[in-house]
C-alpha cells in the first residue's frame, strides 16, 4: 500500500506541469464565466395539497381528499405539480400579473412557454408540499408571477372540484330512477319463485333438516346397537336349548307345560320302570312282560298325539325336545320374547332409515333450489343498496356544489428577492475544482499510460529481472567533461554513486574484474558519460584503467576528456602504431584513453578482426582494467561482438528515455546469443540519487575526493607495487 501510494506520488511529480496548466485552464474557465455571466434572482412559494375534510357533505370530502400513493402507480403530487405548467393555470396567472406591471419593466411579452421555461416544480420530500419556483433578472417580476401562479392554481383547483361535483349531481339525477325500476323487478321474481319453490327461509329449513336428520341417525344408531344385542342372545340361548325353530321351541315349552301331559308322562315313566322290573324276572315272551309292553306303548302313542296337538300346525314333537324342566322352560321362553323383540327392532329400523332417506333426499334438493334463489336475492339486495347509495351519493354532490371546497392552500408566499441566486459562485469554483482535479488526474494518467519508457530504477529492476548495479544522478554540465577532472572527482556526492557501481560489479564477480563493455539500448542515454566517469573513478581506486573508445559510428571519448582525436584504434589495427604509442594519458591518475581514430567506412570489419582480439588481450595484460564504450544495442552488433570476448556488458538505461520494449529485446537478444549481461544501471536520477547518497554527518558534507584519492593511493600502493611489472 505504502508503495503503491509512493509510486502516484512520483507519477504526479513527473507530469506536474501539464496537470497545473490543465487545472488552471477549468478554474480560469469557471473564473471568466463567472465574469460574464448576468445575475439572475430567484423566489418561490409553497402549496399544500390539503386533507382536512373541510366540507360538509362526503362526496365533497371524497373530491377534496388526496388519494393514497399506490406505490409504482401515479401520484397527486405528481400531478398538481404538472398541472401548475398547464397552459390553463399559466394563462390565468399572467392574466392576474399584467396589470401589476409597468409596461416598460417587460422587454418581451409574457407567454405561457417562456413563464414556463424558468418555472421550477419542485416535491418537498416526505410531505404534501409543493415548492413553485421561478428565476429571473428583475427580482419584483419574479415574486409576483409567483404568487399569481400560486393564485391561478387554487382557484383552478377549486372550480374542478365544483365542476366534478355538478357533472356527478347530474348523472346521479339519471340514475336514481333506473336503480328504483331495477330494485321492483327484482324484488317482483324472488317472490315468485319463493312461492313456486315452497322455500320461505332457506336457513331455517336447513337447520330443521338437520336437527330433524340428526335426531333419526341418533335413533337408527340405538336400534342398530338393539338389533346386535337382541341377535348375540339369540345365538346363545339357540345353543343353550338346542331349538332349530321357534315353533319346536314353541311346542317343547307348551308340552312341558300342559298338566294332562305331564301326568301322561309320569305314567308312561310308571310303566317303564314296572316293564323293567318285570323283565328282571320274567322273559320278553311271558304275557305279564308283553302286557307291560302293550300298555306302555299305547300310553306312548296317545302321549305322542296329545303332544301334536299342543304344537303348532299339529306337526309331531320328538319326546326328548320336550322341555319339561323349570330352567329348560324359561330358557325356551326367553328365546321366543327375544325373537319377538328382535323382530320388532327390525321393523323400526327399517322404519327409521326410511324416514331418514327421505329427509336427506329433502335436504340435498333444498340447496339445489337455493341455487336459483342466490342470485334473485343478490340481485335485489345489489339493487336496494345501489338505489340507497345513489341517493344519499346525489344529497352530497347537491351540498358539495354549493360549496367552495379546494385540496390546495397556499402556506408560504414568494417574496421580492434580495440576493442573486444565479451563478452561484461557490458551486461553480467547486465544480471547476473537482472537474479541474478529475481532468488533471485522467491527463496524467494518459500521459503515463502513452509514455512507454521506464520511470524509475525500480521499475528496469523489475522489468529486466536483472540486477540493479547502480543510481546515477544526473551531472551537471560543468562535470560531464572530465577536463578539468576536479569538477567530478573533488564532488563526492557525484563520486560515491560510480564509486558503488564499481564496487557492486566487482562484488558480483568471482574473479577480479578485466574488461567491461558499456554499451545502451538508444543513442541518448549516457552510456559514454558513464563509461569515462567509471573509468575515473575506477582510476581514482589505484587501478590502472584503460578507456576504450569502441563506438567507431559516433566516438565521444576524446571530447569528454579535451584529446586529440587521433591516433586511435584505427591507426593500432592498421599496425602503425603500439598500444602505448597510441593510448593517451589523462590528467587523472591511472588513467588512459584510448580513442576511436580515423573513422573507418566499415567498423564492423574492424572489429571483428584478429588485430583487434590481439589490440583487448594486450591492454588486458597491461592494464589492470579496460573499460569498451560501443554502440548502442539496438544500432549494431558491435557490443555482442566485442562482450563475447570481455567479463560482461553493463547496459546503461535512462529513465524518461529508454523505452521499455527496445530495453527488453536487447536483453532478450543478449541472453539468448549467450552473452554474460553484468547488470543494470539506472543513469540521469536527480532527487532520489541526491537524498540516497548525500550523507552529512554533524551538518558537515563529505570529506574531498582529494583526500579521498590519497587514502586510496596509499591503501593501494601495494596492489600497483605488486602489477607495476606487467603494467608497463
Amino acid at each position: 500500500m505504502e508503495k503503491g501510494f509512493s509510486s502516484l506520488l512520483l507519477i504526479f511529480k513527473r507530469r506536474a506541469f501539464p496537470a497545473l496548466a490543465t487545472f488552471a485552464a477549468v478554474i480560469g474557465g469557471a473564473i471568466a464565466y463567472l465574469q460574464v455571466t448576468p445575475h439572475r434572482y430567484q423566489t418561490s412559494a409553497r402549496l399544500m395539497l390539503d386533507d382536512k375534510r373541510v366540507s360538509v357533505s362526503e362526496l365533497g370530502r371524497d373530491l377534496t381528499q388526496m388519494p393514497t400513493n399506490i406505490p409504482g402507480g401515479p401520484s397527486p403530487l405528481a400531478d398538481q405539480a404538472e398541472l401548475i405548467k398547464s397552459q390553463r393555470v399559466l394563462r390565468r396567472a399572467i392574466a392576474r400579473v399584467i396589470p401589476q406591471l409597468n409596461s416598460s419593466s417587460l422587454s418581451t411579452p409574457l407567454t405561457p412557454e417562456k413563464v414556463r421555461q424558468g418555472l421550477k416544480v419542485k416535491i418537498v420530500p416526505a410531505t404534501n408540499i409543493l415548492e413553485v419556483s421561478y428565476e429571473h433578472k428583475d427580482p419584483a417580476l419574479a415574486s409576483k408571477l409567483v404568487n399569481a401562479v400560486s393564485q391561478a392554481m387554487v382557484e383552478d383547483n377549486t372550480q374542478i372540484i365544483r365542476q366534478e361535483a355538478a357533472n356527478v349531481r347530474k348523472f346521479l339525477q339519471q340514475q336514481v330512477p333506473e336503480a328504483r325500476q331495477r330494485l321492483e323487478k327484482a324484488e317482483l321474481i324472488e317472490n315468485k319463485y319463493r312461492q313456486d319453490s315452497g322455500i320461505v327461509s332457506f336457513d331455517e329449513q336447513t337447520k330443521s333438516l338437520v336437527n330433524s336428520l340428526a335426531t333419526l341417525e341418533e335413533q337408527e344408531g340405538t336400534l342398530s346397537a338393539q338389533l346386535q344385542e337382541l341377535r348375540s342372545k339369540e345365538v346363545s340361548l339357540r345353543q343353550v336349548t338346542d331349538a332349530k325353530a321357534l315353533d319346536q321351541a314353541y311346542a317343547s315349552v307348551r308340552g312341558g307345560q300342559n298338566e294332562e301331559l305331564k301326568m301322561l308322562r309320569a305314567k308312561l315313566a310308571e310303566l317303564e320302570a314296572k316293564v323293567i322290573e318285570t323283565r328282571l324276572y320274567f322273559t320278553e315272551n311271558h304275557p305279564t312282560v308283553i302286557k307291560l309292553v302293550e300298555q306302555r306303548d299305547g300310553l306312548r302313542a296317545f302321549y305322542q298325539k296329545e303332544l301334536a296337538r299342543v304344537s303348532p300346525q299339529n306337526q309331531a314333537i320328538p319326546t326328548n325336545a320336550v322341555a319339561s324342566d323349570r330352567i329348560s322352560q324359561d330358557l325356551t321362553s326367553q328365546l321366543l320374547v327375544n325373537d319377538v323383540e328382535r323382530t320388532a327392532v327390525e321393523n323400526k329400523l327399517r322404519v327409521v332409515q326410511a324416514n331418514r332417506a327421505n329427509l336427506q333426499t329433502r335436504l340435498a334438493e333444498l340447496p339445489i333450489r337455493q341455487q336459483k334463489l342466490t342470485p334473485l336475492i343478490r340481485q335485489r339486495e345489489e339493487s336496494a343498496a345501489s338505489l340507497k347509495l345513489l341517493q344519499s351519493k346525489l344529497e352530497e354532490a347537491r351540498i358539495a356544489e354549493a360549496q367552495l371546497v379546494g385540496n390546495i392552500q397556499i402556506i408560504e408566499a414568494a417574496q421580492i428577492p434580495l440576493k442573486p441566486t444565479s451563478p452561484h459562485k461557490k458551486a461553480v469554483l467547486a465544480i471547476a475544482i473537482v472537474f479541474g482535479s478529475a481532468l488533471a488526474t485522467g491527463i496524467v494518467l494518459l500521459l503515463e499510460l502513452m509514455d512507454n519508457t521506464l520511470k524509475d530504477a525500480s521499475e528496469a529492476e523489475e522489468l529486466l529481472d536483472l540486477p540493479l548495479l547502480g543510481v546515477l544522478p544526473r551531472l551537471p554540465a560543468k562535470t560531464l567533461m572530465l577536463e578539468p577532472s576536479e569538477r567530478f572527482l573533488d564532488n563526492s556526492a557525484l563520486i560515491e554513486p560510480f564509486r558503488m557501481l564499481f564496487k557492486n560489479l566487482e562484488f558480483r564477480s568471482s574473479e577480479p574484474l578485466r574488461q567491461i563493455v558499456v554499451s545502451s539500448t538508444i543513442s541518448g542515454e549516457g552510456k559514454s558519460v558513464v563509461a569515462s566517469h567509471l573509468a575515473a573513478v575506477c582510476a581514482m581506486l589505484s587501478r590502472r584503467t584503460l578507456l576504450i573508445d569502441a563506438d567507431l559510428r559516433r566516438p565521444a571519448q576524446h571530447t569528454l576528456f579535451n584529446l586529440a582525436p587521433q591516433p586511435g584504434i584505427t591507426d593500432l589495427i592498421y599496425g602503425e602504431r603500439s598500444l602505448q604509442q597510441t593510448v593517451q594519458p589523462t590528467r587523472i591518475e591511472n588513467l588512459f584513453v584510448l580513442t576511436c581514430g580515423e573513422l573507418y567506412g566499415r567498423p564492423l570489419q574492424l572489429l571483428e578482426s584478429d588485430a583487434m582480439k590481439s589490440l583487448l588481450a594486450e591492454a588486458v595484460q597491461q592494464y589492470d582494467c579496460v573499460i569498451l564504450d560501443t554502440p548502442p544495442l539496438s544500432a549494431c552488433a558491435d557490443a555482442h561482438t566485442l562482450s563475447r570476448q570481455s567479463d560482461g556488458v553493463l547496459i546503461v538505461t535512462r529513465p524518461g528515455f529508454t523505452i521499455k520494449e527496445v530495453l527488453q529485446r536487447a536483453v532478450s537478444e543478449l541472453t539468448h546469443n549467450q552473452i554474460p549481461i553484468m547488470g543494470v544501471v539506472v543513469n540521469g536520477i536527480t532527487d532520489q540519487t541526491e537524498q540516497y547518497y548525500r550523507y552529512p554527518v554533524n551538518g558537515y558534507e563529505p570529506r574531498s575526493s582529494s583526500s579521498f584519492r590519497r587514502l586510496a593511493n596509499l591503501g593501494g600502493a601495494g596492489r600497483n607495487s605488486s602489477n607495476s611489472s606487467r603494467s608497463r
